[in-house]
């Protein structure tokens, strides 16, 4: 082993002393390689194949690496053990193939001599080249050499003065900036108060960037932190800035803050902040406003302190006086902080756009500033509900801290449409429906109206206590839209086309009022975006209510009349309307009596009473137009005040109607089953009986809600017969119930849009129950004056003296005839006269006669069944009597048909019928009493004792089962 390294170490030292040529020539080195060639190639000659064999047999190894040390790899191979042998076999090996190998080397040499002796040949020529011009190169240098050492140490001394002129005028820059930046503060406060946002955070960010240019200086390490505390104070004023836009927007100085907070990079930050501010903003005004209304009230001598108290306790020490204008001042604060949120998201809609426009050329820059916008309307969109939950908030524990019960009703209405106009700006705001806002508001409707009510109905029953049911003189064509209080129906009645265009709309006068159920909705922020309030007290024309005829107006034919001596004194004084607060003067309402010409056109006959109950009516339509939810409770208590009226004016004026009738005490038909049947709810449900024990001790609940029924004013007198019974009196009663009646038949279709759909059978049960049956009124109550004003007695006394049994054929009529025509016609004069101060309407007069021809007829058979014996020819006579009457009738009334006339004429000649007829007749003819009809059956002489025995039976049965 030893041996082999020592053997390696001596090839290899070989090896590195062996010398390189330093130079030969070209012809040299070929014939060198030639000679040797040939010496080696012709020593030995050699099979072409087997020397193939030997380059073949050659080792890989071999040609890997031109460094491939032979001599290591071959002593590499020697054992551990040499063979002397062995390593002479592969010493002959090894130099076969080496002469293998040179002879092909030789062979390739010969091959390529003539180009490599070319390419040779050009080497030499490089050389030669390469030699003259480092001889070139040394002759500049020396040249060079000597221009250095004549010329460039003057100018390189130039040079560096300039140099150092250069590093001196930066200094001196650098020094006039850094006294810059010491002065830059004083500059940034200037710029901030011009509120110049965008131009003092631009140079404070440069300061900040020269600050870290220079930074080397030992000065400069204040003056950054000084810089960082400036543009922190920059951004607090720039919160304070954005602050200001929640009270009063201002387009510039909105858009000045946001290319602010654009320019910082905290666009999101911003919008945060903002909904913050406008929280704040509406906590801090709505405490205000309230906090200065109850320090107002509260006076300069309390001590109490309110400024540390919850908004809550602050509203509950509003007063009644100052609610009002507190609500309104408040609902303006509100609506100006809201308008600017408003504002707000107007201008990021518009600047938006315009932005992505700008930005979309930027591609890199657009995908942050898209991310900025699309949170920047996210958070206006979910702020717009946040922002009227808190507005709501502050007005719903405003008007639930104050007990409105004291309130007159304009006043609470204006109350309702201020809130209603604040809930419509919410809708229109954010889409909400405001249920917190709406349930505060119907319950406090609720308080109010079932407060207000009962006074309504203790004064429509002293207002029926004092009427002297006289006819207030209205124009021919009044309506209920011509009242101030029904006013804010026209429109909806226009568009519904329930009245001629030309009786609301005078002289091109247009109607602003939106009062439809389903009008169309106001846009607050398009009308009230720029200037004014919705909240302003509207400054409209007063309107004055043309109702009332005119001193001797034509039209309807009133004439003037200053005589008022029949009027009472407490009656002519000035009076204060409760529901209105307006003072009405008697001269207004002053009755003028007159005549009327021919072609003259009615106007309707209503009272001081109806125009109260009107107006009141009108007042509750606008609470319901103002707040639908208490639709159903408002439109009951209207019906209570109709079913007052009604039931008054039939126990005022009907209910002597239901006395004992003189001539015929079962045959009174003047009071409806209907009618009865719906005065009998009015009585139970509505009208209290303090007199009446039973009700006292039953349910004392229930009085609360019920009122006493009125008592007729001693001025009207219904007992005197020369006034017909105060038919003047009845005929404006019970024509102005109708005329109401007709005014809640034209309200219907608007009652029916308002009314909740579960309520509707109530409204239907109200009309069919109640208000149809105003028109039955008016039987009961004429019904006395065409019984008392006829002499129906003195008629019936003089037929009970005229004998029946006569033998002959009388050609004259009796002399009651002549009493009960003589009696019509007077009774036709003084209904003439009480025309000339009251104006009958023809439904009236035709009900009156209708009434008095129905007694007279009732009166004939009553008189016929008192005679005892009566001949052929004395049922003659009555036939005669009857037609003269009729005659006689058809010249003082135009009535056709005439009523029951077949009741007198059917009784008349039963008397003819043969025995075989009489006992059907008898039993199909029940409108006739039982004495009547025993009368006629003991009357006729033709029938047979047990016909007559067997009729008179059956008619006792008959008035048996009647009664049963």
């Amino acid at each position: 082993m030893a041996f082999t390294q020592k053997l390696k170490s001596l090839i290899g030292g070989r090896q590195d002393s062996l010398p390189l040529p330093v130079e030969e020539s070209v012809s040299d080195i070929l014939t060198v390689g030639a000679g040797v060639t040939k010496s080696k190639v012709e020593k030995k000659p050699v099979n072409p194949h087997e020397e193939q064999e030997i380059i073949d047999g050659i080792e890989d190894k071999y040609y890997n690496n031109e460094s491939f040390d032979t001599s290591l790899f071959e002593l590499q191979k020697l054992p551990e053990q040499l063979d002397l042998e062995k390593i002479t076999e592969d010493c002959v090996k090894l130099r076969t193939q080496l002469q293998a190998v040179s002879k092909r080397v030789s062979e390739l040499i010969l091959q390529n001599h003539s180009a490599y002796a070319t390419e040779l040949q050009r080497v030499m020529d490089l050389q030669r080249t390469l030699r003259e011009a480092g001889a070139v190169c040394q002759s500049g240098r020396r040249q060079l050499s000597h221009a250095r050492e004549s010329f460039t140490i003057a100018s390189l001394g130039l040079l560096a003065n300039y140099r150092k002129r250069q590093q001196l005028t930066g200094l001196l820059k650098s020094l006039r900036t850094i006294k810059t930046l010491q002065r830059t503060d004083l500059r940034l406060r200037e710029m901030m108060e011009e509120e110049d946002y965008c131009g003092a955070i631009q140079l404070c960010l440069e300061c900040q960037k020269a600050a870290s240019t220079f930074r080397h200086y030992k000065c400069i390490s204040e003056l950054s932190s000084k810089l960082q505390d400036t543009l922190e104070m920059i951004e607090e004023q720039l919160d304070v800035a954005l602050s200001k836009t929640c009270s009063g927007f201002d387009v510039q100085h909105y858009q000045k803050v946001q290319r602010a907070y654009r320019q910082l990079g905290k666009t999101q930050t911003a919008m945060d902040q903002l909904h913050m501010h406008f929280a704040s903003a509406i906590h801090n005004t709505a405490f205000t406003i309230i906090l200065g209304y109850v320090e107002l009230t509260a006076g300069s001598g309390g001590a109490v302190n309110f400024q540390k108290r919850q908004y809550t306790d602050l509203c509950k020490n509003i007063t009644i006086e100052t609610f009002t204008p507190c609500l309104v001042d408040l609902c303006k604060a509100l609506w100006e902080v809201m308008k600017s949120y408003y504002k707000t998201m107007k201008w990021h809609e518009v600047h938006d756009q315009e932005y992505a426009q700008t930005e979309s050329e930027h591609t890199g820059a657009s995908v942050e500033a898209t991310f900025n916008r699309r949170y920047v309307n996210q958070k206006l969109e979910y702020g717009r509900g946040r922002i009227w939950q808190d507005v709501q908030q502050k007005v719903k524990m405003f008007v639930l801290a104050t007990n409105l019960s004291g309130f007159k009703l304009d006043e609470f209405i204006y109350v309702l449409d201020i809130i209603n106009r604040m809930i419509e700006i919410g809708e229109e705001f954010c889409g909400s429906k405001s249920e917190g806002l709406q349930d505060s508001l119907k319950q406090q409707s609720l308080n109010y109206f079932k407060t207000h009510h009962q006074m309504r109905l203790d004064e429509l029953r002293m207002f029926l206590e004092n009427e002297a049911w006289e006819m207030c003189p209205v124009r021919s064509n009044f309506n209920i839209l011509q009242l101030m209080e029904f006013r804010f129906m026209r429109k909806w009645a226009t568009s519904q086309h329930l009245i001629p265009e030309n009786e609301t709309r005078k002289g091109g006068e247009s109607y602003d009022d939106n009062s439809a159920p389903d009008g169309e909705t106001k846009s607050y922020f398009s009308l009230y975006l720029e200037e004014g309030n919705p909240f302003d007290k509207q400054t409209e024309e007063e309107e004055k209510e043309d109702v009332f005829s005119g001193m001797g107006d034509n039209e309807d034919g009133y004439a003037d009349s200053d005589s008022d001596s029949d009027i009472p004194d407490e009656l002519k004084k000035d009076y204060i309307d409760e529901i209105t607060g307006e003072t009405h003067s008697y001269k207004h309402s002053k009755r003028r009596p007159s005549s009327r010409s021919k072609g003259h056109r009615q106007g309707p006959l209503i009272t001081n009473t109806t125009f109260n109950v009107l107006r009141v009516m009108g007042k509750y339509l606008q609470m319901i137009s103002i707040l639908k939810p208490i639709a159903f409770d408002v439109i009951s208590c209207m019906s209570q005040l109709f079913d007052y009226y009604l039931y008054t004016v039939y126990s005022f004026f009907g209910q002597d109607s239901v006395s004992v009738d003189l001539i015929n005490p079962q045959s009174d038909r003047s009071i409806n089953t209907r009618l009865f049947t719906t005065l009998q709810r009015i009585r139970e449900n509505l009208v209290a009986h303090p007199n009446t024990p039973n009700h006292i001790a039953t349910e004392k609940q229930d009085t609360t809600d019920k009122i006493t029924a009125p008592k007729m004013s001693p001025l009207v007198k219904l007992s005197d017969a020369s006034t017909l019974f105060g038919l003047a009196e009845r005929v404006v009663a019970t024509e102005s119930l109708m005329f109401l009646a007709k005014q809640l038949e034209y309200l219907q279709p608007y009652l029916e849009e308002l009314i909740p759909s579960n309520k509707k059978a109530f409204l239907s049960q109200f009309y069919t129950q109640t208000v149809n049956m105003a028109c039955e009124v008016r039987k009961p109550v004429y019904s006395v004056v065409s019984r008392q004003s006829i002499i129906y007695e003195s008629v019936l006394q003089q037929m009970g003296t005229v004998r029946w049994d006569i033998k002959e054929i009388m050609s004259q009529h009796n002399a009651y005839i002549d009493l009960l025509l003589k009696s019509f016609t007077e009774f036709q004069k003084r209904l003439a006269d009480i025309d000339k101060r009251v104006p009958l309407p023809k439904a009236v007069t035709n009900l009156i006669w209708e009434q008095c021809v129905r007694h007279a007829n009732r009166t004939f058979v009553e008189g016929y069944a008192s005679t005892k014996k009566c001949s052929n020819e004395g049922r003659a006579l009555m036939q005669l009597d009857f037609q003269q009457f009729l005659t006689k009738l058809d010249q003082i009334v135009e009535l056709r048909p005439i009523p029951e006339r077949e009741f007198v004429e059917a009784y008349i000649k039963a008397y003819y019928l043969p025995e075989s007829q009489l006992e059907g007749w008898v039993h199909d003819h029940k409108e006739y009493s039982n004495r009547q009809l025993l009368a006629l059956v003991t009357s006729v002489d033709h029938l047979g004792r047990k016909s007559r025995q067997k009729l008179i039976s059956m008619v006792e049965e008959m008035e048996k089962a009647r009664r049963t």
